[in-house]
């Protein structure tokens, strides 16, 4: 393929997935990691950490409910009340060492603390969670979390989020979760105080 026409192709897949690696680009292009490291310094395009930082920094609310440090992956889009996405990758640390594949807890933290992260309020708690594990996430997969806030009406101090895990186009993980929130008043229904935070 001419350098042209694979600069072109290269351009297209970031801007239909900013989060794609250079070993995924290598793969869908055909070249070697070398070359997709030359092509994108030559495009100006930089390296993927960097991107999720512009990203960061240009696209998202405050998080007003955790400390961002407490947010489990990173965060490149927020909007507060509506959708957030997460970005985390799978470390050794993160793994079984006999096998390599990822630890539930920490997919499922993942997708917990951006629904509880979503919220705008000083006080949001992990009331209840339905989820779903749909296949293993192994050793250096990228988790992609995709939350959305579905309703707040009808119930007060209440939200409802869903989230979904994609590891490249495919879902890992679904999770519903119903976060409590402090909406300004002392929050002591049903048991919140006990409520786990992550």
């Amino acid at each position: 393929m001419p350098k042209k026409q694979r600069h072109q192709q290269l351009l297209k897949i970031i801007e239909q997935n900013p989060f794609v690696t250079d070993r995924e680009l290598t793969r869908e292009l055909k070249v070697s990691i070398q070359t997709i490291r030359l092509d994108r310094m030559e495009l100006g395009i930089p390296e993927l950490r960097e991107r999720m930082k512009q990203m960061a920094e240009h696209s998202y609310d405050q998080v007003r409910s955790l400390q961002l440090d407490e947010v489990v992956g990173d965060v490149v889009d927020l909007q507060l009340d509506k959708s957030g996405i997460s970005i985390f990758e799978i470390r050794e640390e993160h793994v079984f060492t006999r096998n390599h594949i990822a630890r539930g807890h920490y997919v499922f933290a993942q997708a917990n603390s951006l629904a509880v992260a979503l919220i705008n309020d000083e006080i949001a708690l992990t009331a209840s969670a339905d989820i779903r594990f749909l296949r293993q996430v192994h050793l250096g997969e990228k988790c992609i979390a995709k939350a959305y806030v579905r309703s707040m009406a009808g119930q007060k101090g209440k939200a409802k989020v869903e989230v979904f895990t994609y590891v490249g186009e495919e879902m890992v993980f679904q999770g519903n979760f119903l976060i409590y929130r402090s909406t300004g008043e002392d929050n002591s229904e049903g048991g919140v105080q006990y409520a786990d935070r992550h």
